[in-house]
C-alpha cells in the first residue's frame, strides 16, 4: 500500500483496517451506483458525470473517509461492497485496490449526487410507454420511469423469460453478479408494469402499433449479433462466437442445441476482454464447481467429459491495452488446480497498471505443471488465416516483428464483440450495428429530423460497450429526453387508451403470450427442479419447456 493511504488511514478518525472500520469494494462491483446514492459522506468515487465514470473498472470506497454505516453494503445489487472483516484472503487485495484509486483521485468535495426527482406535467399526468426487450437497459428504464407518478410501461420480449444477458450473458460462477436479476424483478413486478413475453416485436406486432398504445416505444434489443472478424479461411465459420458458447452454457434457447468439440486439449479464443475470460475459466475450471450453480445442465455434462486442457487467450495489443479487468484477471490466477501463463516476453512491462502489472509477472515467472489446467495469455499476437486438417484447427497469427505463429486447436472462439442488429421500423445504421439517435431520440435514416415518439437505450444506442451499470445512466439519458419531450407536447396522445385492447390484439397475434404469472410459474418450476437436485436452479433451455411450465399450452 502507499505511504499516503497508511499512514492517512492510520491517523484519520482512528480508522482501523482490523476492526473493520471501512467498507471495500470488489470485483464484483456492476458500476450501477446505487451504493453512491445513499453513502452518507460522499466517500465512493467515481461518480456519474465523473470524467472516468465509465472507464474505470468499478467503483472505489476511500478508506480515510469511510464512516462505517453500512450503506453501501444495503444499496448494492450485486453484494460487492463489503466490510473489511469479511475479506477473505484472496480479496483481501482490494483494500489496497480501493485505497491505490484515492492516491491518484483524492477526493475534492462531499457534494451529495442521486437520481433526479422527474415529475409529470400537471395538464398531461398520464404518460403510457413500451419497452422492446427486457435486459439491464430495458429494466432499468423501466425503473426509471415507474418512479414518476402516472406513468405506465408495457415491456416486451421475444423469449419466454426476461432479464435479456442478465440471465444468459453473466458466467454461472459468478452468482454475486447474477443477483442484479433480484432488482429487475422487483422492477417487472411493480404494478405500473405489464409484461408480453413469448411476444417478438417485429414479426408479432409493430412498432407502428405500439404506438397506436402508447406516446413512446424504447428500443432496448441489445446486441444480438457478432462482430465481424475477417479471417482468411473461415468459410464457412470454422471460428464460433463467443456469444453462442456462452448461450449454450447458460442455457440460451437460441443455441442450447449447439455441439462444440472438447475433445481436444487446446482452445483458443481470439480476443482477451472479460468474456474472453468467462470462457477460459469455464472451460478449465473443475466441473464439480458448476455443479451447484444453474448452469445448463447439458454443459455441466459437456464440461465434465471435456479433454481441454489448455485455453489460449490472445490479444493484438500489448498487454497494457489487454480488455479484461484486473479483478477478472485475478480470479484467473486464484482458480482451484489451474495456472496462469504467460510470456514474459510479451509483456508491456512498467506501463502496466499495479495489480495488473503484479498478477502478469507472477504468471510469466510461473513453472508449467502438465498436470494442471492452464490458461495462457497471448499479447502481440493478429490472427491472419484459419484452415482444418483432418478435424484439427489451425489458426496462424502474425507479429509485430513480421513472423508468424500457427497454433493448433480443436476449437476456436471469437470473442472480439457483440453487435446489434436492426429492429423493424427503427433506423439503423449498419456500420455501426447501432440505432440513429440524439441522446436517445431516434432519428430518420439520412437525416437530424427525430422519429416522433421513438427511443433507445443501452447496447442497441451505444453499441456494446460497459457493463450492467452503464445502462443506468444511458438509461436515465434516455428518459430524461422522452420526459422533456412529453412536457413540452412533442409526443402525441396514442390513438387508443385501452391497454385492454392492445393485450387482446397481442394475444390474436400471439395466442401463446406469457404475462407476469406465466413468467412467475417457470421460475418457480426452474427453482423447483433445482432443489431436487441441489442447486440453485435447473434451467428450462428450450421455447417449448419454458411455455409448458409457463401454462401456456401447446401451439
Amino acid at each position: 500500500m502507499s505511504f499516503r493511504s497508511w499512514q492517512q488511514v492510520l491517523e484519520s478518525l482512528e480508522h482501523d483496517w482490523v476492526s473493520g472500520m471501512t467498507y471495500v469494494i470488489t470485483k464484483n462491483c456492476c458500476s450501477d451506483a446505487s451504493c453512491v446514492a445513499v453513502c452518507p459522506v460522499q466517500c465512493i468515487r467515481p461518480r456519474p458525470g465523473d470524467a472516468d465514470f465509465l472507464t474505470v473498472e468499478q467503483l472505489y470506497v476511500d478508506p480515510v473517509s469511510c464512516i462505517d454505516c453500512g450503506a453501501c453494503a444495503d444499496a448494492c445489487p450485486v453484494d460487492a461492497a463489503l466490510d473489511a472483516t469479511m475479506l477473505t484472503p484472496e480479496s483481501s487485495r482490494y483494500l489496497e485496490i480501493n485505497a491505490d484509486y484515492f492516491t491518484e483521485n483524492p477526493i475534492e468535495d462531499n457534494l451529495m449526487v442521486g437520481d433526479p426527482v422527474r415529475r409529470l406535467p400537471r395538464d398531461r399526468p398520464l404518460l403510457k410507454v413500451a419497452i422492446v426487450g427486457s435486459g439491464p437497459a430495458a429494466c432499468y428504464t423501466a425503473e426509471a420511469l415507474t418512479d414518476i407518478r402516472g406513468v405506465h410501461i408495457s415491456v416486451f420480449d421475444k423469449l419466454p423469460l426476461p432479464f435479456g444477458l442478465a440471465r444468459t450473458g453473466i458466467a454461472p460462477d459468478h452468482a454475486d453478479t447474477r443477483r442484479i436479476m433480484e432488482r429487475f424483478h422487483d422492477v417487472l413486478m411493480r404494478p405500473n408494469v405489464d409484461c408480453y413475453f413469448n411476444v417478438e416485436v417485429g414479426r408479432d406486432i409493430t412498432v407502428e402499433d405500439l404506438l397506436g398504445f402508447h406516446h413512446a416505444v424504447v428500443a432496448a434489443t441489445g446486441a444480438a449479433g457478432d462482430r465481424v472478424l475477417a479471417l482468411a479461411g473461415d468459410e464457412p465459420m470454422i471460428t464460433r462466437p463467443a456469444r453462442e458458447f456462452v448461450g449454450w452454457y447458460n442455457g440460451h434457447p437460441d443455441h442450447s442445441s449447439a455441439q462444440f468439440d472438447l475433445t481436444g486439449d487446446r482452445v483458443v479464443v481470439i480476443g482477451n476482454g472479460n468474456v474472453a475470460l468467462d470462457l477460459a475459466r469455464t472451460l478449465v475450471r473443475d466441473p464439480r464447481q458448476l455443479e451447484s450453480t444453474d448452469m445448463a445442465s447439458h454443459a455441466v455434462e459437456a464440461l465434465h467429459d471435456s479433454r481441454v486442457r489448455e485455453v489460449m487467450v490472445t490479444g493484438r495489443r500489448d498487454s497494457s491495452e489487454a480488455a479484461f479487468s484486473t479483478g477478472e484477471l485475478m480470479e484467473l490466477e486464484q482458480l482451484d488446480g489451474v495456472d496462469l501463463v504467460v510470456d514474459p516476453a510479451e509483456l508491456a512491462g512498467s506501463e502496466e497498471p499495479r495489480w495488473r502489472r503484479e498478477t502478469l509477472a507472477r504468471a510469466a515467472t510461473r513453472e508449467i505443471d502438465d498436470a494442471r489446467r492452464r490458461v495462457v495469455l497471448r499479447f502481440g499476437l493478429t490472427p491472419l488465416s484459419v484452415d482444418e486438417d483432418d478435424g484439427v484447427l489451425n489458426v496462424t497469427f502474425g507479429k509485430a516483428d513480421g513472423a508468424t505463429e500457427v497454433v493448433r486447436a480443436s476449437l476456436i472462439l471469437r470473442a472480439v464483440g457483440y453487435r446489434g442488429v436492426p429492429l423493424d421500423g427503427v433506423p439503423f445504421d449498419d456500420e455501426r450495428g447501432t440505432v440513429i439517435h440524439d441522446h436517445g431520440r431516434v432519428l430518420r435514416s439520412g437525416s437530424s429530423e427525430q422519429m416522433s415518439g421513438v427511443y433507445c437505450v443501452g447496447w442497441i444506442k451505444r453499441g456494446a460497450i460497459g457493463g450492467i451499470g452503464a445502462n443506468r445512466f444511458d438509461a436515465n439519458e434516455t428518459v430524461e429526453s422522452l420526459i422533456a419531450d412529453f412536457a413540452s407536447g412533442d409526443l402525441a396522445d396514442p390513438a387508443c387508451h385501452d391497454l385492454e385492447e392492445l393485450s387482446a390484439l397481442i394475444t390474436a397475434r400471439q395466442p401463446r403470450v406469457v404475462d407476469k404469472a406465466g413468467w412467475r410459474r417457470i421460475e418457480d418450476a426452474e427453482a423447483g427442479r433445482g432443489d431436487l437436485e441441489g442447486r440453485t436452479r435447473v434451467r428450462f433451455v428450450t421455447i417449448e419447456t419454458m411455455l409448458a411450465a409457463s401454462g401456456e399450452p401447446p401451439g
